[in-house]
């Protein structure tokens, strides 16, 4: 669709912060920020409905011309006018449906950025506040829920607008006929409303236990080598079925219950109709309404019962968009841990030094240093040093400092340019190898070489049946451990950043490619920031700066440091204040 009115999307640099404050609050949000696809698809829901409720009311004219002896001419006229409102409804239709999709898109598109925008802030965040299989489930199943809510909304208006120019026609012919449907139709509606809430709450648990099972078996794909390993295959998967039964039965319950709404749907705008043909006849025998005019209010009765099954798909597909919005917006709410800068401080060019006077770390600009710690600690002091903590400006623990700017004062996005991370729990996702090695900008065919060589990755590629064009699976579970430590070495070398931090980046690979790996680095890092976090001898025996944390080593216990060739530690560089 090339007309802007039914483009769904909405520039990024543009996007408002989201209103996350409640599922109701949410859908306005989402309305407000793009209404006219909504707006358009309203009115012409409208139109293309009230043709459909007038049709009736003109063959009882027709009828009624006939039987007074009005002549071919009048006939004519009625029927004329029966086939433009047809043809008008056909238009309304086409329009409707473009304008109900532009609306569905528009939902869909900016649900989808902005939970991959927050999803992007949480960053490592993520892990412990939500289950993976929260976000999955949520961009798939929530998002189209919501989609859905913005599509029926045109149609929704449209039946409203067309049951009042049903009643206030009835009306001006029979006020008693007029009176039934404004009762009727209402209540027939309302009588609904019971069967809204049960609903809501199955639906909720269903979504509950799908974004369990979304977990549980992102889990066991991701684990399955460890799995078969130690022999624990058959306890998750049994565990895995327990669950997926449980989500068929919370599935099973919100079925029957959307099965008694549908059936409402049609059996209460069923008991409209029949009271009003019922009262009409009466009305006709009596002689107070014309045959034509009993055809009319027939034919308008049966008409209502689209709109009340309108308003009960609407219902429905309202319940589940609340529910749905509910749970994006508790992802939403997740607080990444780290404030907004405000006024962030630029940080300088060229090599960047990173200074962490709480742990004691000191990488000066442009040196690789290689820090010994214990195991179980890598992940928590990497995770420090690349990500604001948040405390450096109300007396309590000291920020990171890097190139002098304290960490939390960076703008996010010079930070991610500037300074990256990688570790054993990078993920190599699927596609080609070249999209994953080149993923954060674009780069030459001689600098993605040149990281293939630098991190002796090159014989991997080569050993691919289509080299850099061969597709690899989610985690690339083809690959061997050494071979995927090594893509993910490429592709972090390949970033280019000022200031780079390495966890164990050769753990995985044998002694004689380890030492390739070790000095083709430092050399390929020479003049930028590097940090390296490894009891490796070989990246020991390049280090510019060597520091070793005790393996008791809290914020008051002091590191040692070295400087290469110095002969001695230097004791004072590790001392945390």
């Amino acid at each position: 669709m090339t007309n802007r009115l039914f483009d769904a999307s909405v520039a990024p640099a543009t996007l408002p912060e989201a209103d996350a404050r409640g599922p109701w609050a949410y859908l306005w949000w989402l309305m407000r920020i793009r209404p006219w696809p909504l707006v358009l698809s309203a009115v012409l829901g409208a139109v293309w409905m009230v043709p459909l409720a007038l049709v009736p009311l003109v063959i009882g004219k027709a009828i009624d011309q006939a039987g007074r002896g009005g002549g071919d001419a009048g006939i004519w006229l009625w029927s004329l006018l029966a086939l433009a409102l047809g043809v008008v409804q056909a238009a309304a239709g086409a329009g409707l449906i473009q304008a109900a999709v532009g609306a569905e898109a528009h939902a869909l598109s900016v649900s989808h950025r902005v939970l991959m925008r927050h999803v992007v802030r949480l960053g490592a965040g993520l892990r412990g506040q939500a289950r993976s299989g929260d976000v999955a489930a949520s961009a798939a199943a929530d998002v189209e829920s919501i989609g859905n809510a913005f599509e029926v909304v045109g149609r929704t208006i449209g039946a409203v607008v067309a049951a009042v120019l049903v009643a206030v026609t009835l009306t001006a012919t029979s006020p008693v006929l007029g009176l039934a449907v404004l009762i009727g139709v209402p209540a027939a509606v309302l009588a609904i409303g019971p069967l809204l809430r049960p609903l809501q709450e199955r639906d909720e648990e269903q979504r509950e236990q799908m974004g369990i099972a979304t977990s549980q078996a992102g889990d066991i794909v991701a684990g399955l080598r460890v799995l078969r390993g130690i022999g624990g295959e058959a306890a998750f998967a049994e565990r895995f079925r327990r669950t997926s039964q449980e989500v068929r039965h919370a599935g099973e319950s919100a079925g029957r219950m959307e099965a008694w709404l549908q059936a409402a749907g049609v059996f209460l705008p069923g008991l409209v109709t029949v009271g009003i043909v019922w009262l009409g006849a009466r009305l006709a025998l009596r002689g107070t309404i014309t045959v034509g005019e009993l055809v009319a209010f027939y034919g308008a009765s049966a008409f209502l019962t689209l709109p009340v099954s309108t308003a009960t798909e609407a219902a429905e597909t309202l319940s589940l968009a609340k529910v749905a919005a509910g749970r994006l917006c508790g992802l939403l709410r997740l607080d990444p841990g780290t404030a907004d800068p405000g006024h962030p401080e630029p940080l300088p060019p060229g090599p960047l030094s990173l200074v962490d006077a709480h742990t004691g770390i000191t990488a000066e600009a442009g040196r690789l240093t290689v820090v010994v710690t214990p195991a179980d600690g890598t992940g928590d002091l990497a995770d420090r040093l690349t990500r604001p903590t948040g405390t450096g400006t109300g007396g309590g623990t000291p920020t990171v400092l890097l190139g002098g700017v304290p960490l939390d004062r960076v703008d996010p996005v010079e930070l991610r340019s500037r300074v990256l991370r990688s570790g054993p729990a990078d993920s190599l996702f699927s596609g080609t190898v070249r999209e994953e090695l080149t993923a954060s900008a674009d780069r030459s065919a001689q600098e993605l070489r040149r990281a293939l060589f630098t991190a002796d990755a090159a014989d991997v590629v080569e050993a691919l049946p289509a080299g850099l064009d061969t597709r690899l699976e989610e985690g690339g579970r083809a690959l061997s451990g050494g071979q995927r430590q090594r893509l993910v070495l490429a592709r972090a070398l390949l970033a280019a950043p000022d200031v780079l931090v390495l966890e164990d980046p050769t753990s995985s690979i044998d002694a004689h490619t380890e030492a390739r790996v070790v000095h083709r680095v430092a050399a390929a890092r020479a003049g930028r920031t590097t940090i390296v976090f490894s009891d490796s001898p070989l990246w020991r025996g390049v280090a510019d700066r060597e520091i070793r944390r005790l393996p008791d080593a809290g914020p008051g216990s002091p590191d040692r440091s070295a400087d290469a060739g110095s002969g001695s530690p230097d004791r004072s560089a590790g001392v945390p204040s």
